[in-house]
């Protein structure tokens, strides 16, 4: 259990997430719709990725592809809530089954302090989306937005997190336009993925990169745009 909370807490939003023929959209307490971050990039994935995909997914067989993603997201889930439970200062027993990726992303999580936002619904209204950020606070020291995820092996470099630094670069740009009331201005973000009997895996980007990520966000933002005309 955490010993110390956090007390310069940022308001957390009110928002439902609803889908509707294939997309998912988170909406605000005042009607607004937002396209959630998940929909822009699954639909502007590169034909390099979704060859990919297919290609695994014949490769197991759909079954076995559907069981494998299923139980994936099911461990990413229960990694989430008890990630979510600890930094809210919880105690709480972790489930026998994501024991092995708790125990791998629990020596990260004690170098994270300051906690502002867990699991927190933001929007970018400029650019048309919304998300909901793992977390907002300082790792070693420094602010930054965080991101968990489990894997089963290691990712073992950036370019096999694929599609993760533009995730983060949309939450990341999605909390300094949403809290700059609040003199919110992140610039750097941690991902850390936890992977059974290791330490979970430490990328941490700094605000050169995001920039980078950042132009790349925005124009699969514009390409989702004008797949919709």
């Amino acid at each position: 259990m955490r010993e110390e909370i956090q007390t310069l807490l940022l308001p957390r939003n009110s928002a439902k997430q609803v889908r509707e023929h294939g997309s998912q959209y988170y909406i605000d307490a005042n009607g607004k719709r937002l396209l959630s971050v998940t929909t822009i990039l699954n639909a502007t994935k590169s034909q390099e990725d979704r060859e990919r995909l297919f290609n695994w997914r014949q490769r197991v067989g759909v079954a076995e592809a559907n069981q494998i993603a299923g139980a994936a997201s099911r461990r990413g889930t229960g990694t989430h809530k008890q990630i979510q439970r600890y930094l809210e200062g919880k105690e709480s027993p972790c489930p026998d089954a994501i024991q092995p990726y708790w125990q791998s992303i629990e020596p990260v999580l004690q170098e994270v302090d300051d906690v502002r936002l867990v699991e927190g619904t933001v929007f970018n209204y400029d650019l048309g989306y919304g998300g909901i950020v793992d977390c907002v606070a300082s790792f070693r020291g420094i602010p930054c937005i965080c991101e968990w995820k489990t894997a089963d092996k290691p990712k073992g470099s950036v370019e096999r997190l694929y599609d993760y630094p533009l995730q983060l670069a949309a939450y990341c740009s999605a909390v300094n336009h949403h809290y700059q009331e609040y003199g919110v201005r992140l610039e750097h973000s941690l991902l850390a993925v936890a992977v059974p009997d290791m330490a979970a895996e430490v990328f941490w980007f700094e605000p050169e990169a995001m920039q980078i990520y950042q132009q790349q966000w925005e124009k699969r933002v514009a390409a989702f745009w004008k797949l919709k005309r």
